[in-house]
């Protein structure tokens, strides 16, 4: 029987070896960790310490580690039929399309049709693709501080230098400035942004567009919300001039912020397409788009298919997921705890001058660190440090950030209010080491 070495010094050895020079960088901590086991909003080390999970290990836990109605919904796929690709029929996935389409908004003949992939950069690039079919032109509009994903066409429209891997990028992408209320370069408010939309459109394309692709709420570009208005706005200017709105909920969505079940829906504006992933298969494999029918059927004449995207284990997974989410009552769940810790976040804020900004909504947090409050110069240093620290206090989060000066949290959903109590006081702890 095969056996695995759970020792950091083997494991890390093992990494150092074989693994590429894209996966050895990513490696948050400056002492590796090795996690071996998870339930639900929690995680044990291979020593056997316990930690709560604020990174939802990277926004794919949405419902909870091995949640077990998830584990048991795959296991069961598992082992009836493990793969079947789309070209032959199985109602797994054809159910699940019908049970995401009906999460969307309705009304005014909307007729909502979706795409299966494997991940959300692969969702992405079909949107993309998708869009630029439907409008007939190449030009996308995107923000200077989004992440859509790693693949090409993602990275094309994947605003944050450190994402962006040239030389080869695909091109007819034209970036526009961030809403962002605290440090955006337009200061706070909207009619500046959507102007830059404008002029955007104006000086830089050849006056139409295929779409514009926003994250609702930016994730790794640091928790920023589109403030009201601004996707609205957007959206009615892309129209005007032959495109679509492109939302990618692949952080943001599955009732992430509480309020409602798609970020997009803050605004009350209704996408032409939707892009999805991550929490949709909490940790299995799957990605999603979802797109008005009008917009999808021009890709009617094209072969396209993605092999593992429709497999009816990560459908019976994403199927379980949307049943938990509805009995457990885990958007309201985001919305209660979430409050809660942004009120221990605000007050965090009052007692430390090097925390600039505390924002977000539900549960997708964000504190940012500064070295001066008044120049809100961002302060990395600093971030870095109570990142490694929280560690020490059984919290795990990320840094993020076009300044990765910010600490971003995104836990699975079932994060309760007795949770709240220790996330506060092990940050509070962390903070203080830094005087």
């Amino acid at each position: 029987m095969t056996t695995t070495d759970w020792s950091l010094e083997g494991t890390a050895r093992r990494r150092d070896r074989y693994y590429a020079a894209t996966q050895r960088k990513f490696v948050p901590f400056r002492e590796p960790i090795v996690f071996r086991r998870g339930s639900m909003q929690y995680l044990w080390d291979n020593e056997g310490r316990k930690f709560i999970d604020l990174l939802g290990m990277n926004v794919c836990i949405s419902v909870g580690h091995s949640h077990p109605r998830v584990v048991d919904a795959a296991m069961q796929q598992a082992r009836d039929l493990i793969h079947s690709t789309t070209m032959f029929y199985h109602p797994v996935p054809a159910h699940l399309a019908e049970e995401i389409s009906l999460t969307l908004p309705r009304g005014g003949g909307i007729e909502w049709v979706a795409h299966f992939t494997s991940s959300g950069a692969e969702a992405v690039d079909l949107a993309l693709t998708m869009a630029r079919r439907h409008a007939g032109v190449a030009d996308i509009i995107a923000l200077r501080s989004g992440y859509h994903g790693p693949t090409l066409g993602a990275q094309s429209v994947t605003g944050i230098s450190g994402f962006r891997h040239g030389p080869g990028l695909p091109g007819n992408v034209v970036f526009v400035a961030d809403p962002n209320q605290y440090r955006g370069v337009f200061g706070p408010g909207v009619k500046p942004y959507l102007d830059d939309i404008d002029r955007a459109i104006d000086t830089a394309t050849t006056g139409r567009v295929a779409g514009m692709i926003v994250e609702p709420v930016q994730g790794y570009g640091g928790i920023v919300e589109m403030p009201p208005g601004y996707l609205s706005g957007a959206a009615e200017r892309v129209r005007a001039k032959g495109g679509v709105l492109i939302a990618d909920e692949v952080q943001a969505g599955f009732g992430r912020t509480g309020d409602n079940m798609w970020g997009f829906e803050a605004d009350r504006v209704i996408p032409e397409i939707v892009v999805m992933a991550k929490g949709m298969g909490n940790g299995f494999p799957i990605g999603a788009v979802i797109a008005q029918k009008h917009v999808a059927e021009p890709m009617g004449d094209k072969f396209l298919f993605h092999t593992y995207g429709a497999n009816p284990t990560s459908c019976a997974a994403s199927r379980a997921v949307l049943e938990v989410l509805r009995e457990d009552r885990l958007q309201e769940n985001a919305r209660k705890v979430g409050e809660s810790l942004l009120a221990g976040l605000r007050d965090l804020q009052q007692r430390y001058q090097f925390i600039g900004d505390v924002r977000g909504r539900g549960l997708m947090l964000a504190i940012e660190l500064v070295r001066d409050r008044k120049t809100r110069e961002p302060d990395a240093g600093t971030t870095a440090a109570v990142f490694e620290a929280c560690r020490e206090y059984g919290l795990i989060l990320s840094k993020s950030g076009p300044y990765r000066s910010v600490l971003r949290m995104v836990p699975p959903l079932c994060l309760s209010q007795e949770d709240v109590d220790s996330v506060i006081s092990g940050l509070d702890a962390a903070f203080r080491s830094m005087k």
